[in-house]
């Protein structure tokens, strides 16, 4: 059954949500009651903010199920009755995503979908012990990667990192950090995230990526990579999983070309010996979302 869904006046013009819902008839008896979700509202959707969506209905006390692909810890709020739950999330996502209401038994009461525009590309800023680089991200391509970098970097994660590792050889060239210590020891990291290689970004000059383990392909946390030429030999293609790309210098350039140049060498990593660690700290002094 298609259903109109009102949405505040002041921002109808920001997305739109279209959906089929409706009332379910589960296997309880006849006169038991029915869940039913009669309309879906929501406050704002806006990339990076958290978002009240208000569900109406019948029998929500009974239970029902929320999953929006585009939130981030959904949390039902306090306050719901048999008629209305509210849920809160941040918005993770850019574009069209997925939304679905399902009762206690997962029998589907409500699917539709809602659009979360990107009126400006986030920008981080960062500064290192060489230099500043502004990276420009790109949510739209690569939405979990661009989350996880700005939790991290919302956190104060990457503050007293280095760059460990600078690789200038005949087939690539790069430099990587976020990950490490001036003493070069790891820090604690978040979970891994899934791999979005094949997103439609390539591994050109400039371009920001996420390091990553060779196996398994889903483990990249914290370290990135930016690469200083075009390295498109790790761009993602039938038989190589490849490396996400999520970003690009927009300011900068200059500062990669001064640090791909350092003198590196060998240090030990725990009892480990790791080489083209660069042989004077290039420290990460600040990393700030400024757009």
């Amino acid at each position: 059954m298609k259903r109109s869904i009102a949405f505040p006046t002041l921002i109808a013009t920001l997305f739109a949500l279209s959906a089929c819902g409706g009332n379910y008839e589960s296997n309880s008896p006849a006169n038991s009651p029915q869940v039913s979700v009669s309309s879906v509202t929501t406050d704002q959707l806006v990339y990076r903010k958290t978002s009240v969506i208000t569900v109406k209905g019948e029998n929500l006390n009974l239970g029902i199920n929320f999953s929006h692909q585009g939130c981030q810890k959904i949390t039902e709020l306090a306050g719901s009755t048999a008629t209305q739950k509210s849920f809160s999330c941040k918005m993770i996502a850019v574009g069209t995503v997925p939304l679905m209401i399902t009762d206690a038994a997962n029998k589907s009461l409500f699917a539709g979908t809602a659009t979360i525009p990107l009126a400006v590309q986030p920008q981080v800023t960062m500064v290192t012990s060489m230099g500043t680089m502004v990276l420009e991200l790109n949510p739209a391509k690569a939405p979990i990667t661009v989350d996880n970098f700005l939790n991290y970097a919302e956190s104060g994660f990457y503050v007293n990192k280095i760059f460990h590792r600078v690789i200038k050889s005949t087939s690539f060239s790069m430099i990587q950090g976020g990950g490490f210590t001036a003493d070069m020891v790891q820090a604690p990291t978040q979970p891994a995230i899934k791999l979005e290689a094949t997103n439609g970004l390539s591994n050109i000059r400039g371009s920001i990526a996420m390091a990553r383990l060779g196996t398994p392909v889903d483990s990249a946390t914290s370290q990135f990579f930016i690469n200083s030429v075009n390295n498109t030999g790790f761009d993602a293609t039938p038989t190589n999983a490849g490396y996400a790309v999520f970003g690009q210098i927009v300011t900068g350039l200059d500062v990669l070309d001064k640090i791909q140049v350092v003198a590196t060498g060998t240090r030990l990593v725990g009892t480990t010996p790791v080489t083209d660690i660069p042989t004077t700290n290039i420290l990460i002094s600040s990393m700030l979302q400024t757009k």
